[in-house]
């Protein structure tokens, strides 16, 4: 692998969470070879992820993203604005040259982006989210370690012949995005004793969703102990969001921003309350302390990891990727009382490291 700097291209489009998980890896490649030429496909509403600090070598991340606004295309798969888009993407691929494309995400959709970018060599896992997906590489590597983070190493290490470790990722200060948070912690905090809570009731998917009136009542019980909550809202007006400020006794506020915003709320919580979510691992990313409510995912592979952390998951669950659209049973086992717990340990000082 050595010789002549490489040009590699990963392609990872979404979730936040997806995003967040591929990255330790992105940055261990990185550091080992500040010299390689590193792009990324993604869509363009996770790109403040992407523009992380520099890391120790004095380096970006990632030299050139290049977006794909694949959700789009999803509604609008046979339009004009679609096909020329599709086009520009390539385009931009074959102008970089890319010698190299590990496809961190497994999908057919991710998989046939990475044959669009004409890379020598197209790299992706043994075994793909997509199981098609698999006959579009030029190799593939099987994954041994349990968590996904781990995983992202051994495939990208994998691409490139070298064994990798997860590396930190030190997410750039927004000066803009900064003074916003403060101007709204200032507002709605002004009471607060002992920091806030930061709680983000909703999921990709209604099986992972912990009740909003229960997040309200967590809330509630933190609220009388001193410690007022901020709940994450995707948009003004979240129908989630505002239920649980409802159900808060008025110890909640919702909090709808950007990302570069809610980067910078995360930074300043004391605690985060969340299920297997972006925010969620955001918050590890952030090294901040965690409450994590699993229920059909399996904390093993998608919990958090690197920072101070309390899981909480029912022995009677078991891992379901169905996207049913009501809580998983097990989830629903949770107590109010158990999260509450877990949240004033933490704050407390008990702590559990994550895996």
């Amino acid at each position: 692998m050595q010789g002549e700097p490489r040009r590699v291209l990963i392609v990872r489009i979404g979730a936040m969470g997806d995003i967040l998980h591929t990255m330790p890896a992105v940055a261990a490649l990185r550091e080992r070879h500040p010299a390689w030429e590193i792009g990324w496909v993604v869509e363009s509403r996770w790109l403040p992820l992407l523009e992380a600090a520099e890391l120790a070598s004095g380096r970006p991340l990632v030299d050139r993203t290049i977006l794909a606004a694949t959700r789009e295309w999803k509604r609008r798969p046979v339009s004009m604005e679609t096909i020329k888009a599709i086009a520009t993407l390539r385009g931009e691929m074959l102008a970089e040259g890319f010698d190299l494309c590990v496809d961190m995400q497994g999908s057919i959709r991710s998989a046939v982006i990475g044959r669009m970018s004409r890379a020598g060599n197209l790299v992706g896992p043994e075994d793909p989210k997509e199981r098609p997906a698999r006959w579009l590489y030029g190799k593939r590597i099987e994954s041994r370690m349990p968590h996904v983070i781990e995983q992202g190493c051994e495939l990208l290490g994998g691409a490139v012949g070298e064994k990798l470790q997860p590396a930190q990722v030190r997410f750039a200060v927004s000066e803009q995005a900064a003074r916003a948070c403060d101007a709204v912690l200032s507002k709605s905090l002004a009471d607060a004793k002992d920091g806030f809570a930061l709680l983000a009731p909703t999921a990709g998917w209604g099986a992972k969703q912990w009740p909003a009136e229960r997040f309200g009542a967590v809330a509630a019980e933190l609220g009388r102990r001193g410690i007022r909550s901020i709940v994450n809202a995707s948009r003004e007006g979240d129908v989630v969001a505002q239920k649980v400020v409802g159900t808060s006794e008025g110890y909640a506020t919702a909090v709808a921003g950007n990302l570069p915003q809610l980067i910078e709320l995360t930074r300043r919580a004391s605690v985060v309350i969340a299920g297997d979510t972006g925010p969620l691992h955001l918050a590890a990313a952030l090294e901040r302390s965690v409450v994590a409510l699993f229920g059909p995912t399996d904390p093993a592979r998608n919990g958090p990891y690197g920072t101070q952390a309390r899981v909480l998951r029912h022995g009677g669950e078991r891992r379901d990727h169905r996207r049913l659209n009501e809580p998983e049973a097990g989830l629903l086992a949770i107590t109010v009382e158990e999260v509450v717990e877990a949240a004033m340990g933490l704050l407390d000082g008990f702590d559990e490291m994550a895996l």
